[in-house]
């Protein structure tokens, strides 16, 4: 990068955690560094909320998934709507009448200590692991950058992030979120400007968008029904239904934001509001990759968007074999762009024979790309001494190679800002179950605030040690956008039908929900070890198990009535 885009990068990013801690200096009780001291209003939480989900992942990842797969990602989200209205009817209004501090202080209340020990030691082993892939994907950007280990990387992504986090708390977590979302926001679409601006002179927009929908990128809506197949309408639906709703209703690093709220109704508001800008956020990210996608198809693309995969090839045994491939790739991107052109041309003639027959054409050449890109695969993964893939590097490839000085430095910022945000809430709401569901409860039950949240910026600490250290096998998992939402998936089922079973089934007690979640969990995960169905159906799968396995288990082994719901 030039000496502009580090100034612009340095400065975004002092800014935005100097403003956090900035804003959140004050003496802290535990309501204050773990709430925020309930205090915010529903902007706040709407974009506290986007920005925990948002990481450095999808602004990496999602690109390169629309490049490589299409837009049909999208429809992942479908059920986010819905599983707001059902948060806002029951979560949110049950949460604030209790006046807790975690999701998981409503299960003991409801069931025993026991449930409560196991559904928080779910949530921490899926946030902790979660949290490093999301360290992970802002460390491939100084890596590629910079040239350096991916250890050191990490250390530096994980590390800024727990600086300010242990010295402002949650407040700290929310501030910074304002300011990380309105320059991501910006960011965004400076980056989809550029990349139309940079397509030929004789093409528009429209036509990159019709070149692009012609070659299968542009699959927003697939109607199909096929437990197979991880993105239709169905999937999103029904598996993105419970899979949101267990996300922001029983993942602290969620609940924690809206439980910031200054009130019910501003918790409320804040979560409405989430779930109407998501899906076009995430359109619009998705919609920047497949420009991309459209740009490479009249401009050459690297056989591999990994250079410094690339560059360690170029230094060993292979890079003969390498050099061939590429030479080969570059013959057959230049034998592809009379037709991209051809297909340009009769796409604005609306000539359909002439559109059919390039289209053809273009899938028998992109088949001859795509086994071409596979053989470099191979000979990278031999060289590098382990199995590689480049969907996480088309977007960060694009940026350094093609954007003018001082906006590359904006785009890297936004990429480490959304990581920023998404780690910081993970790191809050791990802490926040490790000292109130563990620490306050069993060990140290009547110490004082202070204590309490010096213990707070301990666990914080310990969790970002943690992360740093999972963020260093990351690279073994493909699409980081997959691989956290199938993570998640191996667990949000069975944790969301714990709760629903505490909200809907008064007359089913601890004993069964227990053992029916750890017999759901064993399911879930022999069916992901099988490969029984696309992921997304796991968290139907769970939730139901849960439910299912309670209700037979409090059939045959009844709890006292005085015992089961305790509430």
């Amino acid at each position: 990068m030039s000496s502009l885009d580090w100034i612009v990068l340095s400065l975004t990013l002092i800014f935005v955690v100097a403003y956090g801690i900035y804003r959140s200096r004050e003496t802290h009780t535990m309501d204050s560094f773990l709430l925020a001291g309930q205090s915010l209003p529903w902007y706040h939480v709407t974009l506290s909320l986007m920005a925990t989900q948002a990481s450095a992942i999808t602004f990496l990842s999602a690109p390169g998934q629309a490049y490589t797969d299409g837009m049909r990602f999208v429809q992942f989200y479908f059920g986010l709507p819905l599983a707001m209205v059902v948060l806002c009817i029951t979560f949110v209004p049950k949460f604030g009448q209790l006046k807790i501090f975690t999701a998981y202080e409503f299960l003991e209340r409801r069931f025993d200590l026991r449930t409560r020990a196991l559904t928080s030691f779910l949530f921490l082993l899926q946030r902790g692991l979660s949290t490093g892939l999301s360290i992970y994907a802002p460390s491939l950007i100084l890596s590629a950058i910079l040239g350096w280990d991916i250890t050191w990387t990490n250390i530096i992504s994980g590390g800024i992030v727990m600086l300010y986090t242990i010295a402002g708390g949650s407040r700290a977590v929310s501030h910074t979120h304002m300011q990380q979302m309105g320059i991501i926001t910006v960011g965004m679409v400076v980056a989809g400007v550029m990349v139309v601006k940079f397509l030929p002179d004789e093409v528009s927009f429209g036509d990159a968008l019709h070149v692009a929908g012609k070659m299968g990128k542009i699959n927003l809506i697939d109607f199909t029904f096929d437990l197979n197949n991880r993105y239709n309408v169905w999937s999103g639906l029904i598996g993105g239904f419970f899979l949101q709703l267990s996300y922001f209703g029983t993942d602290q690093s969620q609940v924690g934001r809206f439980l910031t709220g200054s009130s019910q109704g501003q918790s409320k508001l804040g979560l409405a509001m989430n779930g109407l800008l998501k899906i076009p956020m995430q359109f619009l990210i998705l919609l920047v990759g497949v420009l991309v996608f459209a740009f490479y198809q009249f401009t050459n693309p690297p056989l591999f968007f990994n250079e410094t995969a690339v560059q360690q090839v170029r230094t060993t045994e292979y890079a003969g074999q390498y050099k061939a491939l590429e030479n080969k790739h570059d013959a057959i991107q230049a034998a592809k762009r009379p037709h991209v052109m051809e297909l340009t041309r009769a796409l604005k003639k609306d000539d359909e024979p002439s559109i059919e027959k390039s289209r053809t054409a273009l899938a028998k050449i992109e088949t001859q790309v795509q086994n071409v890109r596979k053989e470099a695969e191979t000979v990278l993964s031999k060289a590098n001494g382990a199995e590689i893939n480049d969907v996480n590097y088309i977007f960060l490839r694009f940026v350094i190679d093609y954007l003018p000085v001082g906006m590359v430095g904006l785009l890297i910022a936004v990429i480490l800002l959304a990581s920023m945000g998404s780690v910081a809430s993970a790191y809050n709401s791990l802490a926040s179950c490790s000292i109130v569901d563990i620490y306050k409860r069993m060990v140290h039950k009547d110490d004082d605030s202070v204590n309490y949240v010096a213990a707070s910026r301990w666990a914080t600490f310990f969790w970002g040690i943690f992360c740093i250290g999972v963020a260093q096998y990351a690279s073994r998992l493909g699409s980081m956008i997959e691989a956290v939402n199938i993570l998640g998936s191996l667990f949000y089922g069975v944790i969301l039908g714990i709760f629903l079973v505490a909200f809907y089934f008064p007359k089913i007690g601890s004993r069964a929900v227990f053992f029916a979640s750890i017999l759901g969990e064993i399911f879930v995960i022999l069916s992901y070890w099988l490969d029984l169905t696309a992921f997304l159906w796991l968290n139907l799968i769970g939730c139901v198990l849960v439910i299912l396995f309670a209700w037979i288990i409090e059939k045959i082994l009844p709890q006292p009535e005085s015992q089961v719901n305790r509430l």
